[in-house]
């Protein structure tokens, strides 16, 4: 029962799909216990003793109308209910409005990469791990995987799509209240699936637009001793920064990377020790992750570069 509610629950509802999937899920709870009940109570009923036996014709009554018909009956009336339900649970299936934004999100072993595209007068960008969206609009997903099938899934927003390399699924999701939730992938791609999940944080529509304006942007440039080394050891190889470095090319982009609430895509949280701590040995802490090791590097670097990162803000 403790996943019944929380950052990661199908059960504690935020967005208009998971609503409906949740009164869905009740339905059927519903109709599976009358089925349930029935077959135990002629069970019971069958089981009594009784002085004589029963007719033929009276136990075929009981088979056809208690084991047959009122089963069929209920079992139809769900799946009646469930195909009228899809088009709240598959909004873009019914061929709804399409949504004004539509962000891609790839699955890489093992994070997420996230772009936005260019919208009202504000630029594209690229993010990692962490997804924003507005509260009370629907947002459209170009959903996409670089190596392996992974699943896109925001318990609390909606239900899941897979993502197949060399094909893009879609997906819409609309918040229904502001919070922070958590997305796990849900399709096992390897040795770190379960370290692999993004933060959602669903945000009012004046602030999602200011943070939106404030990410395009991107960090401004400084003369400090982190930037400095995260360019001469080589990281901007991989990672980058908005403003500061090229595009991230391998590797997630840290735009504004002390904003987030991770490290290493929901598996640590994100401080300058456990940063520090991912630099050292990557693979220590998410097995499988492509990011090589950094132990050689003097400590009071990585410090100093962990500490660079956090203050992306």
């Amino acid at each position: 029962m403790s996943g019944c509610a929380g950052a990661q629950s199908a059960l504690d509802p935020a967005g208009e799909e998971a609503a409906a999937v949740y009164t869905l899920f009740l339905v059927m709870v519903v109709g599976g216990a009358l089925i349930w009940l029935a077959v135990v109570g002629l069970l019971v009923h069958a089981g009594r003793r009784r002085e004589t036996p029963w007719s033929a014709e009276k136990a075929g009554r009981l088979i056809v109308w208690g084991g047959v018909a009122f089963p069929v009956v209920v079992l139809v009336a769900l799946l009646a209910y469930a195909v009228w339900l899809m088009p709240a649970i598959r909004p873009w299936l019914a061929r709804v409005a399409p949504a004004p934004e539509t962000i891609e999100v790839t699955g890489e072993q093992f994070w997420w990469r996230i772009r936005y595209p260019a919208i009202d007068g504000m630029a594209g960008f690229e993010t990692a791990n962490e997804l924003r969206l507005p509260v009370g609009a629907r947002t459209g997903f170009s959903l996409k995987a670089a190596d392996v099938i992974h699943s896109f899934w925001i318990p609390a927003l909606g239900g899941k799509m897979d993502m197949i390399p060399g094909r893009t699924n879609t997906l819409s999701l609309e918040p229904t209240r502001t919070g922070l939730f958590r997305a796990p992938c849900a399709e096992f791609c390897g040795t770190s699936h379960t370290l692999m999940a993004f933060s959602v944080v669903v945000m009012e529509p004046d602030d999602y637009a200011a943070w939106r304006r404030a990410q395009a942007g991107g960090n401004r440039p400084g003369a400090g001793e982190g930037e400095r080394l995260f360019a001469y050891h080589g990281c901007a190889g991989c990672h980058g920064v908005r403003g500061v470095t090229a595009p991230a090319s391998l590797g997630p982009d840290l735009t504004f990377f002390g904003q987030r609430q991770t490290v290493g895509a929901g598996t640590l949280a994100n401080t300058a020790e456990n940063v520090a701590r991912f630099i050292r040995d990557p693979a220590a802490v998410k097995p499988g992750a492509k990011m090589p090791a950094f132990d050689m590097l003097p400590q009071e670097d990585i410090a100093a570069i962990a500490a660079y990162l956090v203050g992306l803000k």
